[in-house]
């Protein structure tokens, strides 16, 4: 039995595995057919067959058996409504509040984990606390450190918001630039 273990099947590594095939003699031919000429070809090579006198139908076969294992890579997709927010603080004794939008998707191993971080990337006078309203993760974020602000288990699509909350003792105006990051470790 012949075993083929790819990480991906790539036509020029179905090429390679082919050519090792009939060089080890479990294969006789290789015909490579463009995609759209396929199905033609096949009813064809049918007529062909079904036409051929039975000593050239009969001809010598071989039976062969590939086992094939694929292993898919994790892929994530991210879309944030802003990567910059905007707090307008009028009394210092009060938080403000601004919020971003998500949809995340992620294709990786059954029961693997999808991570979203969210980290500041400029230091402010006050604190900022993050928190997930669909995801029920959240932390005070440090410029350059991220945290978690969602997890869950599995592949598919999720959407959300997360809350983004200052507390300042200074009024005024801060744009603070984040980096969102969704990751299938």
């Amino acid at each position: 039995m012949a075993q083929v273990d790819a990480c991906c099947l790539n036509p020029s590594y179905r090429i390679r595995v082919l050519k090792a095939l009939v060089a080890r003699r479990v294969i006789s031919t290789i015909i490579v057919i463009p995609a759209p000429m396929r199905s033609l070809w096949s009813l064809v090579a049918v007529g062909v067959l079904l036409g051929a006198p039975p000593s050239v139908r009969a001809a010598e076969s071989a039976t062969a058996s590939v086992v094939v294992n694929v292993r898919f890579l994790t892929r994530t997709t991210l879309k944030v409504s802003a990567e910059v927010i905007r707090f307008d603080v009028t009394r210092p004794d009060q938080a403000v509040i601004a919020a971003v939008d998500f949809s995340a998707a992620a294709r990786t191993q059954s029961g693997g984990e999808v991570v979203l971080t969210v980290e500041s990337l400029q230091a402010i006078d006050g604190s900022i606390s993050v928190r997930g309203e669909s995801v029920g993760v959240g932390g005070v974020l440090a410029p350059f450190h991220p945290v978690i602000a969602g997890r869950w288990i599995g592949s598919g699509s999720r959407a959300g918001r997360l809350e983004f909350s200052l507390c300042s003792s200074e009024p005024g105006t801060y744009a603070v630039p984040l980096r969102f990051v969704l990751s299938a470790p």
